[in-house]
């Protein structure tokens, strides 16, 4: 038996209105999700722990079966090992967002959080952008490290675990009372303004109708992280297909193999195809037994506020991801079982991430049910299927 887990980042949401109340994976059309979930199991499932913060860290741990409240310490660290980022026990990484902030106003704090994806900045200018923060803000007790497009870090010798604020829950306000209390790191935050806003990419950039990438925004900071082997967790060898630094931390952490996809970006127009072909590879031809492809589209999409977009993400995941992978497994023979879910929803109206149960969608090859059911945030919480540990997923769909 084969598993596959295909997690669309922030896909569960709310009813929009314009939607004619509709959450968007319920209007999207998704032939291939509805039909798996006629011939396989829907709920709800429990992702994040009461008390911890609706993260794509937390969550993403959860659903490889690794409780949060025992593995996790941080966001940035599990992108610092995705980087190559060795950490010694004493360093604390914090994740460096370069976000948009609005440049009308005098004084920094009056500023407000545009865009905190810099409309999703390619790596390359991200680099040459970070590149001019190092030359003047690096020191030995602090360094920069290049991550992929707006996604970066930063690592604080002998540092400190402070409370910071994800850039995605300051969107459209003022940052004044969001800055970070730690003074060496506001006033380096406050300098990588004066660094980036007339720099000559983001003047290009303005030209053409982008968003500057014009401040550093620190956040997520924890220590080095200690996941145990996700094969000896559950005996199978597993694989990860992701853009994210994130996810890719979190892969080799766990003693996964990361499996690199040319052109997948984590943005709305990815290589979708790649990435199914790269799951069905894993599976048919390269010895794993388990793969798990995250698409993070639909989150960002969510947190641009763009009803239409979001749809959209929906309907590439179902269409270029869920559906043929489905086709490579049976075309190859193989018995699997899938696994279709959110990591957290990341509401239309909100912009940002909620700890609001999400639906799963269960489908065993060999097991062929007949429901009437359609995979969605309602229909899922009629089916009566609720899991109240988000951790014990992985556990469900291996059949432990």
């Amino acid at each position: 038996m084969k598993y596959v887990i295909i997690l669309g980042d922030g896909m569960a949401d709310r009813p929009i209105p314009e939607l004619q109340d509709k959450t968007p994976l319920e209007y999207a059309v998704t032939p291939n999700m509805d039909m798996l979930a006629k011939a396989g199991e829907i709920g709800m499932v429990h992702t994040i722990p009461d008390g911890m913060s609706p993260g794509s860290d937390t969550a993403n741990l959860s659903v490889l079966g690794y409780d949060p409240k025992v593995y996790y310490s941080g966001r940035s660290p599990l992108e610092a090992l995705s980087i190559g980022v060795d950490m010694k026990p004493t360093d604390v990484s914090l994740r460096c967002n370069i976000v948009t902030l609005s440049e009308e106003e005098n004084e920094y704090e009056g500023k407000k959080i545009i865009d905190h994806s810099s409309d999703e900045i390619p790596t390359a200018d991200a680099a040459l952008l970070l590149e001019s923060v190092k030359k003047e803000l690096e020191s030995d007790i602090y360094k920069f490290y290049v991550g992929t497009s707006y996604r970066h870090l930063l690592i604080w010798d002998q540092g400190e675990i402070v409370e910071l604020t994800p850039p995605h829950d300051v969107l459209g306000q003022a940052i004044g009372q969001y800055l970070p209390q730690d003074r060496a790191l506001r006033e380096m935050m406050e300098k990588s303004y004066q660094i980036l806003v007339n720099h000559p990419i983001n003047i290009e950039r303005k030209k053409k109708g982008l968003h500057p990438a014009n401040s550093c925004w620190f956040w997520g900071a924890g220590t080095r992280p200690a996941l145990s082997s996700f094969q000896e967790k559950t005996g199978l060898k597993g694989a990860m297909v992701s853009a994210v630094d994130l996810l890719k931390g979190i892969a080799v952490g766990a003693s996964m193999k990361n499996i690199f996809v040319e052109g997948a970006n984590g943005g709305l127009h990815t290589n979708y195809e790649g990435k199914a072909q790269a799951a069905v590879d894993a599976l048919t031809k390269e010895g794993c037994d388990f793969v798990y492809v995250h698409v993070e589209a639909p989150d960002e999409m969510g947190h641009q506020g763009s009803i239409e977009k979001k749809v959209q993400a929906i309907q590439f995941l179902d269409e270029k991801i869920i559906g043929p992978v489905k086709a490579g497994l049976e075309q190859a023979g193989e018995e699997f079982c899938m696994l279709v879910m959110p990591d957290h929803p990341t509401p239309i109206c909100l912009r940002t991430h909620t700890g609001d149960d999400v639906p799963y969608l269960l489908y065993n090859s060999t097991l062929m049910q007949s429901n009437t059911w359609k995979y969605n945030e309602r229909e899922a919480a009629q089916s009566g299927h609720h899991i109240a540990k988000g951790y014990e997923m992985i556990d469900y769909l291996i059949g432990k």
